[in-house]
Protein backbone atom coordinates (compact mmCIF):
# COMPACT_ATOMS: atom_id res chain seq x y z
CA UNK A 1 0.00 0.00 0.00
CA UNK A 2 2.97 2.57 0.56
CA UNK A 3 4.17 1.87 -3.32
CA UNK A 4 0.86 2.68 -4.22
CA UNK A 5 0.01 5.93 -1.98
CA UNK A 6 2.82 8.48 -1.24
CA UNK A 7 2.12 11.18 1.13
CA UNK A 8 4.01 14.74 -0.04
CA UNK A 9 4.01 18.25 1.30
CA UNK A 10 4.16 21.88 0.00
CA UNK A 11 7.62 22.77 -1.81
CA UNK A 12 8.35 25.71 0.19
CA UNK A 13 6.74 24.76 3.74
CA UNK A 14 5.69 27.69 5.82
CA UNK A 15 5.46 27.65 9.46
CA UNK A 16 1.82 29.30 9.98
CA UNK A 17 0.36 27.61 6.68
CA UNK A 18 -1.27 24.01 8.01
CA UNK A 19 0.48 20.49 5.94
CA UNK A 20 -1.80 19.75 2.65
CA UNK A 21 -2.48 15.92 2.13
CA UNK A 22 -3.45 15.02 -1.52
CA UNK A 23 -3.92 11.34 -0.56
CA UNK A 24 -7.26 10.25 -1.86
CA UNK A 25 -9.66 8.54 1.02
CA UNK A 26 -10.06 4.48 1.11
CA UNK A 27 -13.47 3.30 1.79
CA UNK A 28 -13.13 0.32 4.61
CA UNK A 29 -13.72 -2.49 1.81
CA UNK A 30 -10.72 -1.25 -0.19
CA UNK A 31 -8.67 -1.30 2.64
CA UNK A 32 -10.14 -4.66 4.49
CA UNK A 33 -9.51 -6.26 1.25
CA UNK A 34 -6.29 -4.78 0.47
CA UNK A 35 -5.35 -6.26 3.65
CA UNK A 36 -6.87 -9.74 2.82
CA UNK A 37 -4.62 -9.82 0.01
CA UNK A 38 -1.37 -8.72 1.75
CA UNK A 39 -2.14 -11.55 4.38
CA UNK A 40 -2.78 -14.39 1.85
CA UNK A 41 0.70 -13.03 -0.05
CA UNK A 42 3.01 -12.65 3.35
CA UNK A 43 1.11 -16.10 4.83
CA UNK A 44 -0.13 -18.20 1.92
CA UNK A 45 1.62 -21.53 3.37
CA UNK A 46 1.64 -22.06 7.31
CA UNK A 47 1.41 -25.30 10.17
CA UNK A 48 0.26 -24.02 13.40
CA UNK A 49 0.35 -26.29 16.42
CA UNK A 50 -2.54 -25.93 19.06
CA UNK A 51 -5.85 -27.02 21.06
CA UNK A 52 -8.84 -27.31 19.35
CA UNK A 53 -12.02 -25.85 20.85
CA UNK A 54 -15.59 -24.43 19.74
CA UNK A 55 -16.05 -26.79 16.98
CA UNK A 56 -18.71 -26.23 15.02
CA UNK A 57 -20.12 -28.27 12.18
CA UNK A 58 -22.69 -26.25 9.82
CA UNK A 59 -25.25 -27.70 7.90
CA UNK A 60 -23.65 -26.72 4.50
CA UNK A 61 -20.66 -28.91 5.53
CA UNK A 62 -18.18 -26.58 6.64
CA UNK A 63 -16.22 -26.77 9.97
CA UNK A 64 -15.91 -23.65 12.14
CA UNK A 65 -13.14 -23.75 14.75
CA UNK A 66 -11.02 -21.79 17.20
CA UNK A 67 -7.32 -22.98 17.51
CA UNK A 68 -5.10 -21.71 20.95
CA UNK A 69 -2.17 -22.25 23.08
CA UNK A 70 -1.68 -20.90 26.67
CA UNK A 71 -1.16 -17.04 25.49
CA UNK A 72 -3.83 -16.85 22.35
CA UNK A 73 -6.18 -17.97 20.14
CA UNK A 74 -7.09 -17.86 16.24
CA UNK A 75 -10.09 -18.72 14.29
CA UNK A 76 -10.04 -21.18 11.63
CA UNK A 77 -12.76 -22.64 8.97
CA UNK A 78 -12.39 -26.07 7.02
CA UNK A 79 -14.37 -26.09 3.79
CA UNK A 80 -16.89 -28.41 2.35
CA UNK A 81 -14.20 -30.05 0.50
CA UNK A 82 -11.55 -30.53 2.65
CA UNK A 83 -13.42 -31.68 5.44
CA UNK A 84 -13.63 -35.13 3.99
CA UNK A 85 -10.15 -35.30 3.78
CA UNK A 86 -8.88 -34.51 7.11
CA UNK A 87 -6.43 -36.83 8.75
CA UNK A 88 -8.48 -36.49 12.19
CA UNK A 89 -11.73 -35.07 12.90
CA UNK A 90 -11.55 -32.29 14.85
CA UNK A 91 -12.75 -32.81 18.14
CA UNK A 92 -12.63 -30.36 21.44
CA UNK A 93 -9.66 -30.44 23.73
CA UNK A 94 -7.51 -32.59 20.73
CA UNK A 95 -4.12 -31.25 19.93
CA UNK A 96 -3.35 -30.98 16.40
CA UNK A 97 -0.93 -29.84 13.58
CA UNK A 98 -3.12 -28.06 11.02
CA UNK A 99 -1.73 -26.34 7.35
CA UNK A 100 -2.98 -23.64 5.54
CA UNK A 101 -2.84 -20.08 4.42
CA UNK A 102 -4.02 -16.80 6.98
CA UNK A 103 -6.76 -14.69 5.27
CA UNK A 104 -9.19 -12.64 6.81
CA UNK A 105 -12.69 -11.86 6.91
CA UNK A 106 -13.76 -8.36 5.88
CA UNK A 107 -17.06 -8.32 7.27
CA UNK A 108 -16.01 -8.63 10.84
CA UNK A 109 -12.28 -7.52 10.44
CA UNK A 110 -10.88 -10.44 11.23
CA UNK A 111 -8.17 -12.87 10.51
CA UNK A 112 -8.44 -16.21 10.14
CA UNK A 113 -6.85 -19.64 8.96
CA UNK A 114 -8.32 -22.07 6.40
CA UNK A 115 -7.51 -25.13 7.16
CA UNK A 116 -6.42 -27.39 4.23
CA UNK A 117 -4.65 -30.74 6.49
CA UNK A 118 -5.22 -31.51 10.10
CA UNK A 119 -2.90 -34.34 11.91
CA UNK A 120 -2.64 -35.25 15.25
CA UNK A 121 0.23 -33.61 17.48
CA UNK A 122 1.35 -36.72 18.91
CA UNK A 123 0.76 -40.35 20.28
CA UNK A 124 -0.70 -39.36 23.48
CA UNK A 125 -3.07 -36.65 21.31
CA UNK A 126 -4.30 -39.72 18.84
CA UNK A 127 -4.75 -41.63 21.82
CA UNK A 128 -6.97 -39.24 23.80
CA UNK A 129 -9.12 -39.40 20.90
CA UNK A 130 -9.39 -43.15 20.16
CA UNK A 131 -10.28 -43.27 24.01
CA UNK A 132 -13.29 -40.84 23.36
CA UNK A 133 -14.08 -42.88 20.18
CA UNK A 134 -14.15 -46.16 22.32
CA UNK A 135 -16.80 -44.75 24.68
CA UNK A 136 -18.69 -43.42 22.47
CA UNK A 137 -19.02 -47.14 20.15
CA UNK A 138 -19.11 -48.93 23.51
CA UNK A 139 -22.05 -47.00 24.49
CA UNK A 140 -23.89 -47.67 20.72
CA UNK A 141 -23.36 -51.38 21.42
CA UNK A 142 -21.08 -52.23 18.60
CA UNK A 143 -18.30 -53.78 20.79
CA UNK A 144 -20.73 -56.63 22.06
CA UNK A 145 -19.88 -60.24 21.93
CA UNK A 146 -23.86 -60.97 21.14
CA UNK A 147 -24.04 -58.82 17.87
CA UNK A 148 -20.26 -61.09 16.74
CA UNK A 149 -20.87 -63.12 14.02
CA UNK A 150 -19.18 -67.26 14.51
CA UNK A 151 -16.66 -67.58 11.38
CA UNK A 152 -17.26 -70.50 8.73
CA UNK A 153 -15.76 -73.85 9.77
CA UNK A 154 -14.81 -74.72 5.95
CA UNK A 155 -15.11 -71.63 3.99
CA UNK A 156 -14.90 -71.76 -0.15
CA UNK A 157 -14.27 -68.47 -0.74
CA UNK A 158 -12.08 -66.43 1.80
CA UNK A 159 -11.90 -62.31 0.79
CA UNK A 160 -8.64 -60.67 1.84
CA UNK A 161 -8.38 -56.55 1.66
CA UNK A 162 -4.98 -55.52 1.92
CA UNK A 163 -2.07 -53.64 -0.53
CA UNK A 164 -1.33 -55.88 -3.28
CA UNK A 165 2.57 -55.84 -2.48
CA UNK A 166 4.68 -56.78 0.65
CA UNK A 167 5.14 -59.52 2.11
CA UNK A 168 1.47 -59.68 4.44
CA UNK A 169 -0.55 -60.82 1.05
CA UNK A 170 2.52 -63.56 0.20
CA UNK A 171 2.51 -65.11 3.69
CA UNK A 172 -1.51 -64.98 3.48
CA UNK A 173 -2.01 -66.91 0.44
CA UNK A 174 0.97 -69.17 1.68
CA UNK A 175 -0.63 -70.48 4.67
CA UNK A 176 -3.87 -70.91 3.15
CA UNK A 177 -2.30 -72.52 0.33
CA UNK A 178 -0.94 -75.14 2.53
CA UNK A 179 -3.52 -75.33 4.89
CA UNK A 180 -6.93 -75.38 2.81
CA UNK A 181 -6.73 -75.12 -0.63
CA UNK A 182 -9.84 -72.73 -1.51
CA UNK A 183 -10.79 -69.98 -3.92
CA UNK A 184 -9.03 -66.26 -2.47
CA UNK A 185 -9.83 -63.12 -3.64
CA UNK A 186 -7.80 -59.92 -3.13
CA UNK A 187 -9.01 -56.79 -3.06
CA UNK A 188 -5.73 -54.25 -3.37
CA UNK A 189 -6.02 -51.11 -1.07
CA UNK A 190 -3.39 -48.83 0.62
CA UNK A 191 -2.67 -49.67 4.03
CA UNK A 192 -1.57 -46.28 5.27
CA UNK A 193 -2.16 -42.99 4.93
CA UNK A 194 -5.59 -40.31 4.49
CA UNK A 195 -6.85 -42.66 1.56
CA UNK A 196 -6.78 -45.70 3.52
CA UNK A 197 -9.88 -46.20 5.60
CA UNK A 198 -12.19 -44.85 2.53
CA UNK A 199 -10.62 -47.52 0.24
CA UNK A 200 -10.86 -50.48 2.95
CA UNK A 201 -14.63 -49.49 3.38
CA UNK A 202 -15.49 -49.24 -0.11
CA UNK A 203 -13.71 -53.07 0.07
CA UNK A 204 -16.10 -54.41 2.50
CA UNK A 205 -19.16 -52.79 1.09
CA UNK A 206 -18.18 -53.86 -2.27
CA UNK A 207 -17.38 -57.88 -1.14
CA UNK A 208 -21.20 -57.41 0.64
CA UNK A 209 -23.10 -56.36 -2.34
CA UNK A 210 -21.81 -59.26 -3.75
CA UNK A 211 -24.09 -62.43 -4.24
CA UNK A 212 -22.98 -66.13 -3.18
CA UNK A 213 -23.85 -67.60 -7.12
CA UNK A 214 -22.40 -65.01 -8.80
CA UNK A 215 -19.68 -64.77 -11.41
CA UNK A 216 -17.31 -63.61 -8.39
CA UNK A 217 -19.11 -65.19 -5.55
CA UNK A 218 -19.76 -63.57 -2.48
CA UNK A 219 -16.49 -64.76 0.13
CA UNK A 220 -17.79 -66.63 3.27
CA UNK A 221 -15.32 -64.99 4.88
CA UNK A 222 -13.06 -61.60 4.90
CA UNK A 223 -9.74 -61.03 6.08
CA UNK A 224 -8.22 -57.13 6.69
CA UNK A 225 -4.71 -57.36 7.28
CA UNK A 226 -1.97 -55.04 7.42
CA UNK A 227 1.62 -55.25 8.79
CA UNK A 228 3.06 -53.30 12.09
CA UNK A 229 4.21 -49.62 12.30
CA UNK A 230 3.51 -47.04 14.58
CA UNK A 231 0.38 -45.40 15.69
CA UNK A 232 0.43 -42.94 13.06
CA UNK A 233 0.77 -45.67 10.28
CA UNK A 234 -1.98 -47.76 12.13
CA UNK A 235 -4.64 -44.74 12.33
CA UNK A 236 -6.32 -45.30 9.50
CA UNK A 237 -7.59 -48.61 11.08
CA UNK A 238 -8.90 -46.52 14.12
CA UNK A 239 -11.15 -44.23 11.61
CA UNK A 240 -15.08 -44.02 12.90
CA UNK A 241 -16.57 -44.49 9.58
CA UNK A 242 -14.26 -47.70 8.89
CA UNK A 243 -15.86 -49.36 12.24
CA UNK A 244 -19.10 -48.38 11.57
CA UNK A 245 -18.80 -49.95 8.29
CA UNK A 246 -17.30 -53.54 9.90
CA UNK A 247 -19.87 -53.37 12.48
CA UNK A 248 -22.71 -53.65 9.65
CA UNK A 249 -20.94 -56.19 7.30
CA UNK A 250 -22.78 -59.45 6.53
CA UNK A 251 -20.10 -61.65 6.10
CA UNK A 252 -18.02 -62.44 8.97
CA UNK A 253 -14.44 -60.32 9.37
CA UNK A 254 -11.37 -61.22 10.51
CA UNK A 255 -9.11 -58.60 11.43
CA UNK A 256 -5.50 -58.63 11.65
CA UNK A 257 -3.93 -54.87 11.52
CA UNK A 258 -0.30 -55.07 13.13
CA UNK A 259 1.30 -57.29 15.51
CA UNK A 260 -0.31 -58.74 18.36
CA UNK A 261 0.98 -55.98 20.89
CA UNK A 262 -0.62 -53.02 18.10
CA UNK A 263 -4.19 -52.46 18.80
CA UNK A 264 -6.71 -50.32 16.77
CA UNK A 265 -10.70 -49.46 16.50
CA UNK A 266 -11.67 -52.01 13.85
CA UNK A 267 -10.14 -55.32 16.81
CA UNK A 268 -13.24 -54.33 18.92
CA UNK A 269 -15.92 -54.32 16.08
CA UNK A 270 -15.04 -57.09 14.24
CA UNK A 271 -15.87 -60.60 14.87
CA UNK A 272 -12.70 -62.36 15.65
CA UNK A 273 -8.98 -60.16 15.98
CA UNK A 274 -5.75 -62.45 14.74
CA UNK A 275 -2.32 -61.73 16.61
CA UNK A 276 -0.67 -61.07 13.06
CA UNK A 277 -2.01 -61.87 9.32
CA UNK A 278 -0.40 -65.32 9.42
CA UNK A 279 -2.38 -65.73 12.39
CA UNK A 280 -5.54 -65.14 10.45
CA UNK A 281 -4.98 -67.24 7.59
CA UNK A 282 -5.37 -70.00 10.36
CA UNK A 283 -7.88 -68.98 12.42
CA UNK A 284 -9.87 -68.38 9.09
CA UNK A 285 -8.87 -72.08 7.30
CA UNK A 286 -8.87 -75.67 9.03
CA UNK A 287 -5.96 -78.43 8.11
CA UNK A 288 -7.08 -80.09 4.85
CA UNK A 289 -4.42 -82.79 6.16
CA UNK A 290 -6.02 -82.94 9.64
CA UNK A 291 -9.70 -83.60 8.30
CA UNK A 292 -8.45 -86.32 6.18
CA UNK A 293 -6.86 -88.25 8.69
CA UNK A 294 -9.83 -87.62 11.04
CA UNK A 295 -12.54 -89.11 8.47
CA UNK A 296 -10.18 -91.83 7.56
CA UNK A 297 -10.25 -92.64 11.36
CA UNK A 298 -14.27 -92.21 11.77
CA UNK A 299 -14.18 -94.76 8.67
CA UNK A 300 -11.49 -97.01 10.53
CA UNK A 301 -14.06 -96.80 13.60
CA UNK A 302 -17.45 -96.96 11.34
CA UNK A 303 -16.40 -100.39 10.14
CA UNK A 304 -14.91 -102.09 13.37
CA UNK A 305 -18.50 -101.16 14.95
CA UNK A 306 -20.23 -102.39 12.16
CA UNK A 307 -18.77 -105.37 12.29
CA UNK A 308 -19.06 -105.83 15.94
CA UNK A 309 -22.52 -105.20 15.48
CA UNK A 310 -23.24 -107.39 12.88
CA UNK A 311 -21.56 -110.27 14.59
CA UNK A 312 -23.86 -109.20 17.84
CA UNK A 313 -27.01 -109.65 16.13
CA UNK A 314 -25.77 -112.99 14.30
CA UNK A 315 -25.64 -114.30 17.71
CA UNK A 316 -28.58 -113.31 19.12
CA UNK A 317 -30.49 -114.77 16.01
CA UNK A 318 -29.03 -117.43 15.99
CA UNK A 319 -29.80 -117.66 19.70
CA UNK A 320 -33.30 -117.48 19.24
CA UNK A 321 -33.68 -120.09 16.62
CA UNK A 322 -32.73 -122.70 18.69
CA UNK A 323 -35.45 -121.36 20.66
CA UNK A 324 -37.91 -122.02 17.58
CA UNK A 325 -40.24 -125.20 16.77
CA UNK A 326 -39.03 -127.70 13.59
CA UNK A 327 -42.09 -126.90 11.79
CA UNK A 328 -43.34 -122.92 11.38
CA UNK A 329 -47.09 -124.10 11.07
CA UNK A 330 -47.07 -124.79 14.83
CA UNK A 331 -46.43 -121.21 15.67
CA UNK A 332 -49.81 -120.06 14.16
CA UNK A 333 -51.76 -123.39 14.96
CA UNK A 334 -53.34 -122.19 18.03
CA UNK A 335 -54.12 -118.54 17.02
CA UNK A 336 -55.81 -120.25 14.18
CA UNK A 337 -57.73 -122.35 16.46
CA UNK A 338 -59.07 -119.42 19.00
CA UNK A 339 -59.80 -117.62 15.30
CA UNK A 340 -62.29 -120.34 14.31
CA UNK A 341 -64.38 -120.40 17.40
CA UNK A 342 -64.72 -116.72 17.69
CA UNK A 343 -66.24 -116.76 14.06
CA UNK A 344 -68.62 -119.59 14.95
CA UNK A 345 -70.10 -117.95 17.76
CA UNK A 346 -70.21 -114.57 15.54
CA UNK A 347 -73.23 -115.45 13.81
CA UNK A 348 -75.68 -116.41 16.60
CA UNK A 349 -74.21 -113.94 19.06
CA UNK A 350 -75.36 -110.79 16.17
CA UNK A 351 -79.16 -112.44 15.80
CA UNK A 352 -79.76 -112.42 19.50
CA UNK A 353 -78.70 -108.97 19.55
CA UNK A 354 -80.88 -107.53 16.99
CA UNK A 355 -84.14 -109.55 18.40
CA UNK A 356 -83.09 -107.92 21.51
CA UNK A 357 -82.74 -104.70 20.38
CA UNK A 358 -86.01 -105.18 18.40
CA UNK A 359 -87.96 -105.66 21.78
CA UNK A 360 -86.75 -102.60 22.94
CA UNK A 361 -88.25 -100.64 20.10
CA UNK A 362 -91.63 -102.08 20.50
CA UNK A 363 -92.11 -100.86 24.07
CA UNK A 364 -90.76 -97.53 23.76
CA UNK A 365 -93.42 -97.20 20.41
CA UNK A 366 -96.07 -98.02 22.99
CA UNK A 367 -95.74 -95.21 24.83
CA UNK A 368 -95.85 -92.62 22.42
CA UNK A 369 -99.81 -93.34 21.04
CA UNK A 370 -101.67 -90.42 19.41
CA UNK A 371 -104.17 -90.47 21.77
CA UNK A 372 -101.44 -90.01 24.74
CA UNK A 373 -100.07 -87.17 22.81
CA UNK A 374 -103.36 -85.39 22.45
CA UNK A 375 -104.14 -85.24 26.27
CA UNK A 376 -101.02 -84.23 27.02
CA UNK A 377 -101.51 -81.27 24.51
CA UNK A 378 -104.91 -80.10 25.95
CA UNK A 379 -103.55 -80.25 29.96
CA UNK A 380 -100.79 -77.82 28.39
CA UNK A 381 -102.75 -75.59 26.68
CA UNK A 382 -105.41 -75.52 29.83
CA UNK A 383 -102.87 -74.83 32.52
CA UNK A 384 -101.16 -71.88 29.91
CA UNK A 385 -104.77 -70.30 29.97
CA UNK A 386 -105.19 -70.37 33.60
CA UNK A 387 -101.86 -68.87 34.00
CA UNK A 388 -102.63 -65.68 31.81
CA UNK A 389 -106.24 -65.43 33.71
CA UNK A 390 -104.19 -64.75 36.58
CA UNK A 391 -101.72 -63.00 34.94
CA UNK A 392 -104.01 -60.15 34.21
CA UNK A 393 -106.36 -59.79 37.53
CA UNK A 394 -102.30 -59.62 38.58
CA UNK A 395 -101.48 -56.84 36.60
CA UNK A 396 -104.68 -54.76 37.29
CA UNK A 397 -104.65 -55.30 41.04
CA UNK A 398 -101.10 -53.82 40.98
CA UNK A 399 -101.40 -50.83 38.75
CA UNK A 400 -104.54 -49.94 40.12
CA UNK A 401 -102.71 -49.64 43.89
CA UNK A 402 -99.51 -47.89 42.11
CA UNK A 403 -102.18 -45.44 41.46
CA UNK A 404 -103.22 -45.01 44.71
CA UNK A 405 -100.13 -44.08 46.18
CA UNK A 406 -99.17 -41.81 43.72
CA UNK A 407 -102.09 -40.27 44.30
CA UNK A 408 -101.14 -39.95 48.06
CA UNK A 409 -97.67 -38.43 47.48
CA UNK A 410 -98.92 -35.78 45.00
CA UNK A 411 -101.04 -34.44 47.41
CA UNK A 412 -98.22 -34.44 49.83
CA UNK A 413 -96.24 -32.02 47.56
CA UNK A 414 -97.87 -29.03 47.77
CA UNK A 415 -95.89 -25.78 47.08
CA UNK A 416 -98.16 -23.77 49.98
CA UNK A 417 -96.19 -24.86 53.60
CA UNK A 418 -92.75 -23.69 51.56
CA UNK A 419 -93.79 -20.16 50.61
CA UNK A 420 -95.37 -19.27 54.28
CA UNK A 421 -91.93 -20.61 55.72
CA UNK A 422 -90.31 -18.39 53.49
CA UNK A 423 -92.54 -15.36 53.90
CA UNK A 424 -91.33 -16.27 58.20
CA UNK A 425 -87.77 -15.99 57.04
CA UNK A 426 -88.47 -12.39 55.15
CA UNK A 427 -90.10 -10.48 58.28
CA UNK A 428 -87.32 -12.16 60.58
CA UNK A 429 -84.51 -10.92 58.61
CA UNK A 430 -86.30 -7.33 58.23
CA UNK A 431 -86.25 -6.93 62.12
CA UNK A 432 -82.94 -7.97 62.25
CA UNK A 433 -81.84 -5.63 59.41
CA UNK A 434 -83.81 -2.58 61.65
CA UNK A 435 -82.31 -3.89 65.03
CA UNK A 436 -78.63 -3.65 63.50
CA UNK A 437 -78.95 -0.09 61.75
CA UNK A 438 -80.13 0.99 65.48
CA UNK A 439 -77.15 -0.04 66.80
CA UNK A 440 -74.20 -0.02 64.49
CA UNK A 441 -73.30 3.51 65.74
CA UNK A 442 -73.49 2.77 69.23
CA UNK A 443 -71.27 -0.25 68.55
CA UNK A 444 -68.90 2.24 66.41
CA UNK A 445 -68.96 4.77 69.43
CA UNK A 446 -67.78 2.45 71.75
CA UNK A 447 -65.18 0.81 70.17
CA UNK A 448 -63.70 4.23 69.60
CA UNK A 449 -63.37 5.58 73.03
CA UNK A 450 -62.18 2.17 74.09
CA UNK A 451 -59.28 2.48 71.31
CA UNK A 452 -58.24 5.89 72.69
CA UNK A 453 -58.25 5.22 76.05
CA UNK A 454 -55.63 2.16 75.12
CA UNK A 455 -53.67 4.36 73.13
CA UNK A 456 -53.47 6.54 75.86
CA UNK A 457 -52.73 4.04 79.06
CA UNK A 458 -49.51 3.00 76.28
CA UNK A 459 -48.26 6.10 75.59
CA UNK A 460 -47.90 6.69 79.18
CA UNK A 461 -46.77 3.16 80.45
CA UNK A 462 -44.13 2.59 77.70
CA UNK A 463 -41.34 2.19 79.46
CA UNK A 464 -38.75 3.41 77.10
CA UNK A 465 -40.60 6.95 76.64
CA UNK A 466 -38.36 9.67 78.99
CA UNK A 467 -40.27 11.02 81.66
CA UNK A 468 -40.13 15.38 82.02
CA UNK A 469 -37.03 15.58 84.16
CA UNK A 470 -35.39 12.23 83.66
CA UNK A 471 -33.05 10.73 80.83
CA UNK A 472 -33.08 6.84 79.47
CA UNK A 473 -29.52 5.53 79.45
CA UNK A 474 -28.33 3.34 75.91
CA UNK A 475 -25.23 1.77 74.87
CA UNK A 476 -22.79 2.04 71.84
CA UNK A 477 -25.49 -0.36 70.40
CA UNK A 478 -28.78 1.21 71.63
CA UNK A 479 -29.61 -1.10 74.06
CA UNK A 480 -31.00 0.13 77.44
CA UNK A 481 -28.88 0.23 80.70
CA UNK A 482 -31.05 -1.34 83.43
CA UNK A 483 -28.46 -2.08 85.94
CA UNK A 484 -25.57 0.03 87.19
CA UNK A 485 -23.34 -2.87 87.00
CA UNK A 486 -23.26 -2.57 83.21
CA UNK A 487 -21.29 0.30 83.32
CA UNK A 488 -18.27 0.85 83.18
CA UNK A 489 -15.29 3.81 83.49
CA UNK A 490 -14.81 5.32 80.34
CA UNK A 491 -17.78 3.49 78.63
CA UNK A 492 -19.81 6.02 76.02
CA UNK A 493 -22.96 6.26 76.63
CA UNK A 494 -26.28 8.32 75.35
CA UNK A 495 -28.46 10.50 77.02
CA UNK A 496 -32.17 10.11 75.53
CA UNK A 497 -34.39 13.16 76.59
CA UNK A 498 -37.99 13.64 75.11
CA UNK A 499 -36.80 16.00 73.42
CA UNK A 500 -33.34 15.09 71.99
CA UNK A 501 -30.70 12.73 72.70
CA UNK A 502 -26.76 13.63 73.95
CA UNK A 503 -23.46 11.67 74.08
CA UNK A 504 -22.07 10.79 77.31
CA UNK A 505 -18.85 9.21 78.96
CA UNK A 506 -19.00 7.22 82.30
CA UNK A 507 -15.91 8.88 84.98
CA UNK A 508 -14.76 6.50 88.05
CA UNK A 509 -12.24 4.41 89.26
CA UNK A 510 -13.64 1.22 88.92
CA UNK A 511 -17.22 -0.41 87.83
CA UNK A 512 -20.11 0.36 90.68
CA UNK A 513 -21.59 -2.15 92.56
CA UNK A 514 -24.48 -3.42 91.81
CA UNK A 515 -27.08 -3.10 94.90
CA UNK A 516 -29.59 -6.09 95.54
CA UNK A 517 -32.84 -4.87 94.25
CA UNK A 518 -36.39 -6.78 94.09
CA UNK A 519 -37.71 -5.40 90.47
CA UNK A 520 -36.01 -4.60 87.48
CA UNK A 521 -37.27 -1.45 86.35
CA UNK A 522 -36.31 0.68 83.66
CA UNK A 523 -32.88 2.85 84.34
CA UNK A 524 -34.46 6.45 84.07
CA UNK A 525 -32.08 9.00 86.58
CA UNK A 526 -32.73 12.55 86.90
CA UNK A 527 -30.66 14.56 84.82
CA UNK A 528 -28.61 16.72 88.11
CA UNK A 529 -27.93 12.99 89.73
CA UNK A 530 -26.32 11.95 86.07
CA UNK A 531 -22.38 12.01 87.19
Amino acid sequence: MTDDYVFAGPADPEPAAPPRDNNPPLSISELSFALKRTLEDRFGHVRLRGEISKVNRHASGHIYLTLKDDKSAIDGVVWKGSARGLGVQPETGLEVIVTGKITSYPARSSYQIVIESMEAAGAGALLAQLERLKVKLSGEGLFDAARKAPLPLYPRTVGVITSPTGAVIRDILHRIAERWPCRVIVWPVVVQGDAAAGQVSAAIRGFDALTPDGPIPRPDLLIVARGGGSVEDLWCFNDEGLARTVAAARIPILSAVGHETDTTLIDFVSDRRAPTPTGAAELATPVLADLRAFVADLERRLDRAGARLLEDRRVRLRAVARGLPARPEELVALAQQRLDHASSRLASGLSRNTEFHHRRLIAVGGRFAPALLDRAVEQRVARLEAWSARLASGLGANAAAHERRLLRVAGRLSLAPIQRRQDQRKIDLTALSARFERVRPLIAERATTRLAALARALATLDPKRPRPGFARIDDEAGTMITAAAALSPGQSVTLVFPDGSRSAQIEGEGPARQKPVHKPKAAIVSQGDLF
